[in-house]
Protein backbone atom coordinates (compact mmCIF):
# COMPACT_ATOMS: atom_id res chain seq x y z
CA UNK A 1 0.00 0.00 0.00
CA UNK A 2 1.37 3.41 -1.01
CA UNK A 3 2.44 5.19 2.21
CA UNK A 4 2.15 8.69 0.71
CA UNK A 5 -1.39 7.98 -0.47
CA UNK A 6 -2.28 6.41 2.90
CA UNK A 7 -1.11 9.51 4.78
CA UNK A 8 -2.93 11.86 2.40
CA UNK A 9 -6.23 10.03 2.91
CA UNK A 10 -5.69 9.90 6.67
CA UNK A 11 -4.54 13.45 7.34
CA UNK A 12 -5.21 15.89 4.49
CA UNK A 13 -8.19 18.19 4.12
CA UNK A 14 -10.52 17.49 1.22
CA UNK A 15 -13.05 14.98 -0.03
CA UNK A 16 -13.39 11.98 -2.33
CA UNK A 17 -15.01 12.42 -5.74
CA UNK A 18 -17.28 9.51 -6.68
CA UNK A 19 -16.96 9.03 -10.45
CA UNK A 20 -18.08 5.41 -10.47
CA UNK A 21 -21.51 5.37 -12.09
CA UNK A 22 -21.98 1.88 -13.55
CA UNK A 23 -24.29 0.43 -16.19
CA UNK A 24 -27.52 0.94 -14.26
CA UNK A 25 -26.86 4.53 -13.18
CA UNK A 26 -25.01 5.80 -16.25
CA UNK A 27 -28.08 6.80 -18.35
CA UNK A 28 -29.36 8.98 -15.50
CA UNK A 29 -25.94 10.53 -14.99
CA UNK A 30 -25.70 11.35 -18.70
CA UNK A 31 -29.23 12.76 -18.76
CA UNK A 32 -28.40 15.10 -15.87
CA UNK A 33 -25.29 16.08 -17.86
CA UNK A 34 -27.51 17.05 -20.80
CA UNK A 35 -27.01 13.91 -22.91
CA UNK A 36 -30.38 12.33 -23.77
CA UNK A 37 -30.77 8.57 -24.14
CA UNK A 38 -31.78 8.93 -27.80
CA UNK A 39 -28.43 10.56 -28.61
CA UNK A 40 -26.48 7.28 -28.33
CA UNK A 41 -27.02 3.67 -29.30
CA UNK A 42 -25.98 0.74 -27.15
CA UNK A 43 -23.72 0.40 -24.12
CA UNK A 44 -20.49 1.00 -26.01
CA UNK A 45 -21.52 4.50 -27.10
CA UNK A 46 -23.00 5.18 -23.66
CA UNK A 47 -19.74 4.30 -21.89
CA UNK A 48 -17.71 6.33 -24.40
CA UNK A 49 -19.83 9.37 -23.56
CA UNK A 50 -19.63 8.91 -19.80
CA UNK A 51 -15.85 8.49 -20.07
CA UNK A 52 -15.72 11.77 -21.96
CA UNK A 53 -17.69 13.36 -19.11
CA UNK A 54 -15.39 11.92 -16.45
CA UNK A 55 -12.28 12.89 -18.41
CA UNK A 56 -13.58 16.44 -18.75
CA UNK A 57 -14.07 16.61 -14.97
CA UNK A 58 -10.70 15.13 -14.07
CA UNK A 59 -8.68 17.20 -16.56
CA UNK A 60 -10.35 20.45 -15.51
CA UNK A 61 -8.07 22.96 -13.81
CA UNK A 62 -10.61 23.00 -10.97
CA UNK A 63 -9.99 19.32 -10.17
CA UNK A 64 -6.77 18.75 -8.23
CA UNK A 65 -5.30 17.24 -5.10
CA UNK A 66 -5.38 20.49 -3.14
CA UNK A 67 -9.08 20.00 -2.45
CA UNK A 68 -9.75 16.44 -3.59
CA UNK A 69 -8.29 13.53 -1.64
CA UNK A 70 -9.30 10.72 -3.97
CA UNK A 71 -11.55 9.64 -6.80
CA UNK A 72 -13.58 6.43 -7.08
CA UNK A 73 -13.49 4.93 -10.58
CA UNK A 74 -15.72 2.49 -12.43
CA UNK A 75 -13.83 -0.56 -13.73
CA UNK A 76 -14.10 0.61 -17.34
CA UNK A 77 -12.65 3.96 -16.32
CA UNK A 78 -9.65 2.25 -14.71
CA UNK A 79 -9.10 0.32 -17.93
CA UNK A 80 -9.15 3.45 -20.10
CA UNK A 81 -6.78 6.39 -20.53
CA UNK A 82 -7.16 10.02 -19.55
CA UNK A 83 -5.00 12.51 -21.46
CA UNK A 84 -2.88 9.68 -22.83
CA UNK A 85 -2.20 7.98 -19.47
CA UNK A 86 -3.96 5.13 -17.66
CA UNK A 87 -6.71 6.77 -15.58
CA UNK A 88 -5.33 5.86 -12.15
CA UNK A 89 -1.82 6.94 -13.13
CA UNK A 90 -3.09 10.29 -14.44
CA UNK A 91 -5.03 10.95 -11.24
CA UNK A 92 -2.04 10.42 -8.97
CA UNK A 93 0.89 11.61 -11.09
CA UNK A 94 -0.75 14.68 -12.63
CA UNK A 95 -3.39 15.62 -10.05
CA UNK A 96 -2.14 14.07 -6.76
CA UNK A 97 -5.59 12.49 -6.34
CA UNK A 98 -5.64 8.99 -4.82
CA UNK A 99 -7.38 6.44 -7.10
CA UNK A 100 -10.03 4.03 -5.79
CA UNK A 101 -12.02 1.39 -7.70
CA UNK A 102 -15.66 0.34 -7.39
CA UNK A 103 -15.51 -3.48 -7.17
CA UNK A 104 -19.07 -4.63 -6.45
CA UNK A 105 -21.25 -6.04 -9.23
CA UNK A 106 -24.48 -4.48 -8.08
CA UNK A 107 -27.17 -5.33 -5.57
CA UNK A 108 -28.91 -8.63 -4.94
CA UNK A 109 -32.70 -8.85 -4.59
CA UNK A 110 -34.15 -7.36 -1.41
CA UNK A 111 -34.43 -9.59 1.64
CA UNK A 112 -35.25 -8.53 5.20
CA UNK A 113 -35.44 -4.92 4.10
CA UNK A 114 -31.90 -4.87 2.73
CA UNK A 115 -29.91 -5.64 -0.40
CA UNK A 116 -26.55 -7.33 -0.03
CA UNK A 117 -24.04 -7.35 -2.87
CA UNK A 118 -24.24 -9.82 -5.73
CA UNK A 119 -21.56 -12.53 -5.72
CA UNK A 120 -18.12 -11.44 -6.96
CA UNK A 121 -16.45 -14.66 -8.18
CA UNK A 122 -13.76 -12.77 -10.10
CA UNK A 123 -12.88 -10.37 -7.27
CA UNK A 124 -9.39 -11.81 -6.76
CA UNK A 125 -8.50 -11.27 -10.39
CA UNK A 126 -9.91 -7.74 -10.32
CA UNK A 127 -7.91 -6.85 -7.21
CA UNK A 128 -4.74 -8.15 -8.88
CA UNK A 129 -5.40 -5.97 -11.92
CA UNK A 130 -6.17 -2.99 -9.68
CA UNK A 131 -2.84 -3.38 -7.91
CA UNK A 132 -1.10 -3.46 -11.27
CA UNK A 133 -2.86 -0.27 -12.36
CA UNK A 134 -1.84 1.67 -9.26
CA UNK A 135 -5.19 1.63 -7.47
CA UNK A 136 -4.96 2.42 -3.74
CA UNK A 137 -8.34 1.20 -2.51
CA UNK A 138 -11.77 -0.10 -3.40
CA UNK A 139 -15.43 0.69 -2.79
CA UNK A 140 -18.45 -1.62 -2.55
CA UNK A 141 -22.09 -0.75 -1.87
CA UNK A 142 -24.98 -2.45 -0.11
CA UNK A 143 -28.35 -0.85 0.73
CA UNK A 144 -30.46 -0.84 3.89
CA UNK A 145 -34.10 0.10 3.27
CA UNK A 146 -35.61 -0.90 6.62
CA UNK A 147 -34.51 -1.28 10.24
CA UNK A 148 -34.42 -5.08 10.22
CA UNK A 149 -31.73 -6.51 12.52
CA UNK A 150 -31.18 -9.66 10.48
CA UNK A 151 -30.91 -7.70 7.27
CA UNK A 152 -28.54 -5.10 8.70
CA UNK A 153 -26.31 -7.80 10.18
CA UNK A 154 -26.20 -9.62 6.83
CA UNK A 155 -25.12 -6.43 5.05
CA UNK A 156 -22.36 -5.61 7.53
CA UNK A 157 -21.14 -9.21 7.80
CA UNK A 158 -20.74 -9.42 4.02
CA UNK A 159 -19.09 -6.02 3.76
CA UNK A 160 -16.42 -6.87 6.33
CA UNK A 161 -15.89 -10.37 4.96
CA UNK A 162 -15.12 -8.96 1.51
CA UNK A 163 -13.21 -6.08 3.09
CA UNK A 164 -10.78 -8.53 4.67
CA UNK A 165 -10.17 -10.13 1.27
CA UNK A 166 -9.39 -6.68 -0.11
CA UNK A 167 -7.03 -5.92 2.78
CA UNK A 168 -5.26 -9.22 2.16
CA UNK A 169 -4.68 -8.10 -1.43
CA UNK A 170 -2.91 -4.98 -0.17
CA UNK A 171 -5.71 -2.53 -0.95
CA UNK A 172 -7.78 -0.23 1.29
CA UNK A 173 -11.51 -1.11 1.36
CA UNK A 174 -14.20 1.55 1.54
CA UNK A 175 -17.12 -0.27 3.18
CA UNK A 176 -20.42 1.28 2.07
CA UNK A 177 -23.62 0.07 3.77
CA UNK A 178 -25.92 2.83 2.49
CA UNK A 179 -29.08 3.61 4.46
CA UNK A 180 -31.87 4.74 2.13
CA UNK A 181 -32.57 8.42 2.91
CA UNK A 182 -36.29 7.80 2.25
CA UNK A 183 -36.57 4.91 4.69
CA UNK A 184 -39.37 5.46 7.23
CA UNK A 185 -37.10 3.76 9.79
CA UNK A 186 -33.86 5.55 8.84
CA UNK A 187 -32.87 6.53 12.39
CA UNK A 188 -33.53 3.05 13.76
CA UNK A 189 -31.58 1.48 10.89
CA UNK A 190 -28.64 3.79 11.59
CA UNK A 191 -28.61 2.73 15.24
CA UNK A 192 -28.49 -0.95 14.24
CA UNK A 193 -25.86 -0.24 11.59
CA UNK A 194 -23.52 1.64 13.89
CA UNK A 195 -23.61 -1.14 16.51
CA UNK A 196 -22.84 -3.77 13.87
CA UNK A 197 -19.99 -1.71 12.39
CA UNK A 198 -18.38 -1.09 15.79
CA UNK A 199 -18.57 -4.81 16.62
CA UNK A 200 -16.72 -5.69 13.40
CA UNK A 201 -14.16 -2.92 13.83
CA UNK A 202 -13.31 -4.28 17.28
CA UNK A 203 -12.48 -7.63 15.68
CA UNK A 204 -9.93 -6.24 13.21
CA UNK A 205 -6.24 -6.73 13.87
CA UNK A 206 -4.01 -3.88 15.05
CA UNK A 207 -2.38 -3.78 11.61
CA UNK A 208 -5.73 -3.51 9.81
CA UNK A 209 -7.81 -0.43 9.04
CA UNK A 210 -10.75 0.29 6.76
CA UNK A 211 -12.65 3.26 5.43
CA UNK A 212 -16.41 3.69 5.69
CA UNK A 213 -18.83 5.44 3.34
CA UNK A 214 -22.05 6.18 5.19
CA UNK A 215 -25.32 7.97 4.54
CA UNK A 216 -25.49 11.40 6.15
CA UNK A 217 -27.13 10.54 9.49
CA UNK A 218 -30.38 11.87 10.92
CA UNK A 219 -28.63 12.83 14.17
CA UNK A 220 -25.73 15.28 14.04
CA UNK A 221 -22.46 13.76 15.26
CA UNK A 222 -23.99 10.29 15.25
CA UNK A 223 -20.91 8.52 13.88
CA UNK A 224 -18.33 10.31 16.09
CA UNK A 225 -17.33 7.05 17.83
CA UNK A 226 -16.90 5.32 14.46
CA UNK A 227 -14.76 8.22 13.18
CA UNK A 228 -12.58 8.01 16.31
CA UNK A 229 -12.14 4.22 16.17
CA UNK A 230 -8.45 3.24 15.82
CA UNK A 231 -9.24 0.76 13.02
CA UNK A 232 -10.85 3.47 10.84
CA UNK A 233 -8.72 5.41 8.36
CA UNK A 234 -11.47 7.84 7.30
CA UNK A 235 -15.26 8.10 7.25
CA UNK A 236 -16.80 9.63 4.13
CA UNK A 237 -20.40 10.56 3.41
CA UNK A 238 -22.59 9.75 0.44
CA UNK A 239 -25.18 12.28 -0.70
CA UNK A 240 -27.80 9.58 -1.23
CA UNK A 241 -30.14 11.70 -3.34
CA UNK A 242 -29.95 14.93 -1.35
CA UNK A 243 -29.20 18.07 -3.38
CA UNK A 244 -25.69 19.48 -3.16
CA UNK A 245 -26.90 22.30 -0.91
CA UNK A 246 -28.66 19.98 1.51
CA UNK A 247 -25.79 17.47 1.40
CA UNK A 248 -23.31 20.23 2.25
CA UNK A 249 -25.54 21.59 5.02
CA UNK A 250 -25.90 18.18 6.62
CA UNK A 251 -22.22 17.32 6.16
CA UNK A 252 -21.06 20.57 7.77
CA UNK A 253 -22.72 19.41 10.99
CA UNK A 254 -20.87 16.05 11.03
CA UNK A 255 -17.46 16.83 12.54
CA UNK A 256 -14.72 14.57 11.17
CA UNK A 257 -16.78 13.25 8.24
CA UNK A 258 -15.84 14.27 4.69
CA UNK A 259 -17.78 14.03 1.44
CA UNK A 260 -17.74 11.32 -1.17
CA UNK A 261 -20.40 12.75 -3.46
CA UNK A 262 -21.37 11.63 -6.96
CA UNK A 263 -24.51 13.31 -8.26
CA UNK A 264 -24.11 16.21 -5.82
CA UNK A 265 -20.61 16.81 -7.22
CA UNK A 266 -21.68 16.92 -10.88
CA UNK A 267 -24.92 18.86 -10.26
CA UNK A 268 -25.08 21.77 -12.70
CA UNK A 269 -22.49 20.44 -15.15
CA UNK A 270 -23.66 20.20 -18.75
CA UNK A 271 -22.19 18.82 -21.95
CA UNK A 272 -23.13 22.02 -23.80
CA UNK A 273 -21.21 24.33 -21.46
CA UNK A 274 -18.11 26.10 -22.73
CA UNK A 275 -14.79 25.23 -21.10
CA UNK A 276 -14.96 28.41 -19.04
CA UNK A 277 -18.56 27.75 -17.94
CA UNK A 278 -17.82 24.12 -17.13
CA UNK A 279 -14.66 24.87 -15.15
CA UNK A 280 -16.38 27.68 -13.26
CA UNK A 281 -19.34 25.50 -12.28
CA UNK A 282 -17.06 22.63 -11.25
CA UNK A 283 -14.85 24.99 -9.24
CA UNK A 284 -17.89 26.30 -7.38
CA UNK A 285 -19.13 22.75 -6.69
CA UNK A 286 -15.73 21.52 -5.49
CA UNK A 287 -15.28 24.63 -3.35
CA UNK A 288 -18.58 24.22 -1.55
CA UNK A 289 -18.08 20.50 -0.92
CA UNK A 290 -14.50 21.10 0.27
CA UNK A 291 -15.70 23.76 2.71
CA UNK A 292 -18.44 21.47 4.08
CA UNK A 293 -15.88 18.65 4.46
CA UNK A 294 -13.49 20.86 6.44
CA UNK A 295 -16.04 22.20 8.93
Amino acid sequence: MNTEQFNKIKQADGFIAALDQSGGSTPKALKLYGVAEDSYQGEAEMFDLVHEMRSRIVTSSSFDGDRILGAILFEMTMDRDIAGQPSASYLWKEKRVVPFLKVDKGLDTESNGTQIMKPMPALGELLERANGMGIFGTKMRSVINEADQGGVDAVVDQQFEVGKQILAAGLMPIIEPEVNINSPTKSEAETMLKAAILAHLDQLGEDQSVMLKLTLPSEDGFYSDVIAHPRVLRVVALSGGYSRQESNDRLSRQHGMVASFSRALTEGLNAQQSKEEFDSMLDSSIGSIFEASCT
